[in-house]
């Protein structure tokens, strides 16, 4: 019964503190959750490849790194509810990431940090990015976000005739949660650093968001920083 194999998914211990700890919405890699769960890595491999054959965790491959997430608000939803029901509360993901590198800086050619994660949140609130219906990691823009963006001075065209991917969500290595990548978010980090937003220095991968672009972040997408 599908009900009975899920349950001894999660029920296992290590498998059980592997799910709680990705309760936070924070992606983590099969190293940091075989910390977690207090296994051997090789132990922490088929404990995940077990959780992801009862589409309980997903995986986003990224350059070298397998970066693990809860399939769903529905696993989420259903682990709460048990948490509920056992007590005890989660410890909060805490990042080690230098404050200047976790508030803003570059990736690639496209805006990091707790910045880039915002703006990732907040055009999909605003419903000017939406899902791929093709590949899960990747996004569109809607109708709406086309014509917002390409009012902000954003080359939409260019960008989706681009070589490259058009967007897909790029796990930050300080937030463990999705920023914009590709083609897409190369545009946004041009677009900022082109209107002063953010300014960075030579060699530098940080970058400091100014004045005017605190106010212009807020006035344009909402976003108080």
């Amino acid at each position: 019964m599908a009900v009975s194999r899920i349950a001894a998914a999660i029920g296992d211990p290590g498998r059980a503190r592997m799910l709680y700890c990705l309760m936070d919405g924070h992606a983590r890699t099969s190293t940091e959750l075989a910390v977690v769960a207090g296994v051997s890595p090789s132990t922490a491999s088929a404990h995940l490849n077990r959780l992801r054959s009862e589409h309980l965790v997903s995986v986003l491959l990224q350059g070298r790194h397998r970066y693990y997430s809860l399939e769903s608000g529905h696993v989420g939803a259903a682990l709460e509810a048990l948490g509920v029901l056992a007590g005890g509360s989660r410890a909060a993901f805490a990042p080690s990431t230098p404050q200047h590198l976790r508030t803003a800086r570059t990736c690639y050619d496209h805006i990091a940090g707790s910045l880039g994660v915002a703006l990732h949140d907040r055009l999909q609130a605003l419903g000017w990015l939406s899902r791929s219906a093709e590949r899960v990691d990747a996004y569109e823009l809607t109708g709406r976000g086309e014509k917002a963006l390409g009012a902000l001075g954003v080359d939409v065209a260019a960008a989706q005739v681009s070589r490259r991917r058009f967007a897909f969500g790029c796990v930050d290595w300080s937030e463990r949660r999705p920023h914009i990548g590709g083609a897409l978010g190369a545009a946004l980090l041009k677009l900022a650093l082109a209107k002063c937003w953010v300014v960075q220095d030579a060699g530098e991968r940080s970058l400091e968001i100014t004045r005017a672009g605190r106010r212009e972040f807020q006035a344009r997408f909402g976003l108080r920083l």
